[in-house]
């Protein structure tokens, strides 16, 4: 192997992480409930982008933790909380969402991601819509 090939494997390798396009984007929410008039349009930020992954074709041959399958994922967050308008008195008009403050690479955390495949888009109102900023 030539040097430039293996210097240019082991930068990839090295640094090929902290190069990777995950990032705070920004995105709609929106918010509605049955009892209350409108829908309400949040925007906020969320994780999203590219994050390196190694192919587990090989998985049989390979140590598992060379099998990295990272995805973009919260590293800081928190939480604000919007009121939806038009509300009877008896419902909660309140609706709490998470804010990305930064992002990371990592394994995926069932606890707050969907790590399976993309939902159906369901992110719509029914009913008159407000924005919230």
């Amino acid at each position: 192997m030539s040097p430039f090939f293996v210097m240019s494997l082991l930068f990839g390798l090295t640094f090929g992480q902290t190069a990777s396009l995950c990032a705070p984007s920004e995105y709609t929410i929106h918010v509605e409930k049955r009892e209350c008039a409108y829908c309400l349009a949040i925007n906020t930020t969320i994780c999203a982008g590219f994050c390196m992954t190694r192919d587990s074709n090989g998985k049989k041959l390979l140590l598992k933790s060379a099998l990295s399958q990272n995805v973009c994922t919260y590293k800081e967050m928190l939480y604000q909380t919007a009121l939806i308008p038009g509300c009877p008195h008896h419902t909660i008009p309140y609706y709490s969402y998470p804010v990305a403050v930064s992002c990371k690479c990592d394994k995926c955390n069932t606890d707050y991601s969907d790590c399976v495949r993309e939902r159906v888009r369901t992110n719509y109102c029914t009913k008159p819509q407000k924005i919230c900023n």
